[in-house]
């Protein structure tokens, strides 16, 4: 007997008439009501958003480390064996006959600017080298921190952090999109993933919460890149034009001014809504390719100018140590360290002092030297033995905190951009076969990004271990690290000439982010199309302008908030994607068995 058809009855009703012609009217409400309410908040009491935040942070993390992290996991190893496996792997996301509507070079670019470009630029060098100072392998002080031996660690965690785990996360939206709207056309929006679960259901509230958490989680991920990339771009600007006001000093670092931030904000949220008018098929083809051109000579710069023979022994060493410890990686979680917990493991020399040593032994971003030189009255006067075994009863404090501080913080930004870059990966990828959708959007630019990690940052690190840097670039800001790296390579016009291409640079990845962000709600809101309004996404441009405004403004300027918001919009999105693989894999099976229904049928006819 053959199974029944699946559902595709999928109604996502939208308005006729009116402003919102075209658009599923709770959809748009809700999640403009929603922006709304956080920017308003933002603005009116902006220091207590900020804490409340960081609160609703500590708590989400302390409790939601470990779903996130094995989340993560499984979405890596799910796309593997929807890869491997020959029936599925082969399965071709449209028609039998049809063929990508984009050359590779095209939809490379396209992907890569979408997916990672503006981070690119911030933690090309950044990332490296802050892993360089701290990681789980230094924080459980098996090696020196900033040392030859630290390198390998070091870019251990750079790969796990921008590689195969975490294109997986956009490739599971993008893959599900993709399948559902090709093979069943079925509308290109969020709730069509979960149709094999939801049935008729996808049509009513519960379909409108899905796209609205994925409207919101878009906002917020797209938030934090543009932050980040705004900040960097007053950076580079202040390098060339030496503009004062552009910066203000924090702890005896220069950081961009909330003046220089919100001037930067302006000027690219203007650019990428006049882009995402123009749509995907001419305004963000064009500047992913530009940001590709601009992308290779930038590497060039590093080439030939940076410490390439060490970036090129670098990558080899590295990629060979990430895929022998990538099953490790996947499941390495840490949970949070109470202070009975630390009491329990103290020597009893070290009992009697336990409220003042938990803090400052827990604290992942503290060194063991800080440890020993805080400690005060008649703890100072411990033996070094009890010392010791004080600091290294922390260590499980430690790895939790770098962890929920670097790892899973990079996990709910991949989750939080995901039906963003998931939505976009699946609008360019019709015509291509399962396999070559999750290969080239997994394994293609998690390599590309290795590239980029072993070659700046690569140069960044030996220039501070040889010490031709003398701790310039150590001492930088995470967004003018790549600028303080460059001066410390070239000099004269040449460096004044390749920073204002990289001002270019990340004002064109921060545009083609943004607009293609902006494509993509209005894409959700209007259930699935593809052309939407322009007075639309006018308006969402100014929205997100004002979400990432009134967040700087909450965090004075910086970019805490912003990121706080991000990990906490991320969660129930989260469960979201996890649903989209059961749904997928009902989907790929049932689709499989009536395929061979249907030949067997043939056969014996």
């Amino acid at each position: 007997m053959s199974l029944e058809d699946p559902f595709t009855d999928l109604q996502i009703e939208r308005q006729t008439s009116g402003f919102y012609q075209g658009y599923n009217l709770p959809i748009a409400l809700v999640s403009k009501i929603a922006v709304s309410l956080l920017v308003l908040w933002a603005l009116v009491w902006p220091l207590s958003a900020n804490d409340t935040l960081r609160s609703w942070k500590s708590g989400l993390l302390a409790e939601f480390n470990v779903f996130y992290d094995f989340s993560v996991a499984l979405f890596a190893f799910f796309l593997f064996l929807v890869a491997v496996i020959p029936a599925t792997g082969r399965m071709r996301l449209g028609a039998e006959h049809e063929r990508p509507e984009f050359s590779n070079f095209s939809w490379f670019s396209m992907m890569f600017g979408a997916g990672l470009g503006v981070g690119l630029m911030v933690y090309a060098t950044a990332e490296p080298l802050g892993l360089w100072e701290t990681n789980p392998v230094i924080v459980a002080g098996e090696v020196e921190p900033k040392s030859a031996d630290a390198v390998e660690s070091a870019y251990r965690y750079t790969f796990l952090h921008t590689g195969f785990h975490a294109w997986a996360i956009y490739v599971v939206t993008g893959l599900s999109l993709a399948y559902y709207a090709y093979t069943r056309g079925l509308p290109l929006t969020i709730r069509a993933a979960l149709t094999p679960l939801l049935g008729e259901y996808s049509n009513g509230v519960a379909g409108h919460i899905i796209d609205i958490l994925g409207v919101i989680a878009t906002i917020l991920g797209v938030a934090v890149t543009i932050g980040y990339g705004v900040s960097q771009l007053v950076d580079g600007a202040f390098l060339i034009t030496g503009a004062q006001w552009l910066m203000e000093a924090t702890d005896g670092i220069n950081v961009p001014s909330t003046a220089g931030l919100i001037l930067a904000l302006a000027l690219v949220m203007t650019m990428s809504t006049l882009s995402a008018v123009s749509g995907v098929g001419r305004g963000v083809r064009y500047l992913s390719n530009l940001n590709l051109v601009l992308s290779l000579i930038l590497l060039a710069v590093f080439i030939v100018f940076g410490s390439f023979a060490f970036a090129l022994t670098t990558y080899g060493q590295a990629l060979l140590d990430y895929i022998i410890n990538f099953v490790p990686l996947s499941f390495e979680v840490y949970r949070p360290m109470s202070e009975s917990d630390y009491a329990s493991v103290l020597p009893p020399e070290a009992a009697p002092f336990v409220g003042d040593l938990f803090a400052p032994a827990a604290d992942a971003w503290g060194t063991k030297e800080s440890f020993l030189a805080g400690l005060q009255g008649e703890a100072a006067g411990m033996s070094d033995a009890a010392k010791d075994a004080a600091y290294a009863a922390g260590t499980p404090g430690r790895l939790f905190e770098w962890q929920a501080g670097w790892t899973t913080f990079y996990w709910a930004w991949w989750i939080a951009f995901s039906p963003f870059v998931g939505l976009f990966l699946a609008r360019i990828s019709r015509g291509r076969t399962v396999r070559e959708f999750i290969f080239g959007a997994v394994i293609a630019p998690s390599l590309v990004c290795f590239a980029w990690m072993t070659i700046l940052g690569g140069s960044a690190i030996d220039l501070e271990l040889n010490g031709d840097a003398d701790g310039a670039i150590l001492a930088a800001s995470t967004t003018a690290t790549l600028f303080v790296t460059l001066s410390q390579m070239i000099s004269g016009n040449l460096l004044v000439i390749v920073s204002f291409m990289c001002v270019v640079l990340t004002m064109t990845f921060l545009v083609t982010s943004a607009d293609s962000g902006i494509l993509v709600m209005n894409t959700i809101m209007s259930g699935g199309s593809e052309e939407t309004g322009v007075k639309h996404r006018v308006l969402w441009g100014a929205l997100l302008t004002l979400v990432i405004g009134t967040l700087l403004v909450a965090g004075g300027g910086g970019l805490e908030a912003l990121t706080n918001s991000m990990i906490i919009g991320a969660l129930p999105f989260s469960l979201v994607l996890l649903l989209m693989c059961v749904s997928l894999a009902k989907a790929m099976i049932n689709d499989l068995r009536r395929s061979n229904y249907e030949n067997s049928e043939t056969d014996t006819e």
